[in-house]
């Protein structure tokens, strides 16, 4: 087997299918079939199960999968050895990164990241949970993930380093007109009886509203949604309210929302995570920007 055709085999994992993954790489779907056949005949094994358009790993396809990254990851290393991504003249780094860290701390992080080294391409990727975060990170999917979490709540594995950046409050937003005074913290059982808006499982902002449950405080589920960015126009809307980040406080603000305190204060960390192996020179100049010294691989 070569790179190329590991490469290949990844594309279609990530992309779902040999259509997407050919329209991806910029390549036949016929040469895209070819070289995967030949992948096959190499190790003796069947890696993808058809199904029409779609395809399923077989059990030697999801085994290759880690070893497959893990050698265009050791080749990415190799290539970034020398010349121009050593001195990230050029490159490519992505991040994968759950929705309310990536206004707050991530978009700062980029802004001083990209102005030092404006030849390296970004890219950001879209995580729903922690979860999905670490795995991203964990199998090489991304090199660097951001995860919001909370000091209860552990990470889900172990392997993938852990780095504290910043700490953000959660706040209520409501419409202007809404149940409460501004300038005035709301208590946790003044939202007896509040419809929410909220996120999946697996988010802290949804752990928050569980845990008012949990309490006994009777809070209805108005909209539950993966779109974070519909929160606001739901809440203008006379949805319901919201608890989110204090990171969407300037974006809440500037759509016209009231942004409040809730108390007592829940405070959730910013957790910038890398792979245990040795990161592209693009990674290790993002985290050295990232986190400050006294911060690293302190969880």
């Amino acid at each position: 087997m070569d790179f190329r055709q590991l490469t290949y085999f990844l594309a279609i994992v990530d992309h779902g299918g040999f259509t997407r993954a050919a329209a991806a790489l910029y390549v036949s779907q016929p040469s895209l079939s070819q070289a995967i056949h030949v992948l096959e005949r190499d190790v003796g094994s069947s890696l993808f199960h058809r199904m029409g358009r779609k395809v399923v790993l077989t059990e030697a396809g999801a085994a290759l999968v880690a070893p497959a990254r893990d050698a265009l990851h050791a080749l990415e290393l190799a290539r970034a050895g020398v010349g121009a991504v050593r001195e990230l003249r050029a490159g490519r780094l992505e991040i994968a990164a759950m929705a309310s860290p990536t206004i707050e701390p991530l978009s700062t992080m980029l802004q001083r990241f990209t102005e030092r080294f404006p030849a390296v391409s970004i890219a950001l990727r879209v995580a729903l949970t922690r979860e999905d975060v670490v795995e991203r990170v964990r199998t090489g999917g991304c090199e660097l993930g951001l995860l919001t979490t909370t000091t209860s709540s552990p990470l889900p594995c172990a392997d993938v380093v852990p780095h504290h950046v910043g700490e953000h409050r959660l706040v209520l937003v409501t419409p202007p007109d809404g149940p409460f005074p501004a300038g005035r913290a709301v208590r946790r059982e003044q939202l007896e009886g509040r419809r929410l808006i909220v996120g999946q499982r697996g988010t802290g902002i949804r752990a928050y509203v569980d845990d008012l449950k949990a309490q006994g405080i009777d809070v209805g589920i108005a909209v539950e949604t993966e779109h974070r960015m519909a929160f606001l126009p739901l809440v203008l809307g006379g949805v319901g309210l919201a608890v989110v980040t204090e990171s969407w406080t300037g974006l809440a603000e500037r759509a016209g929302a009231l942004v409040l305190d809730l108390e007592p204060a829940c405070v959730q960390r910013n957790v910038l995570l890398s792979r245990k192996a040795q990161p592209t020179p693009a990674a290790r100049a993002f985290l050295d920007l990232a986190v400050p010294p006294a911060h690293r691989s302190s969880l």
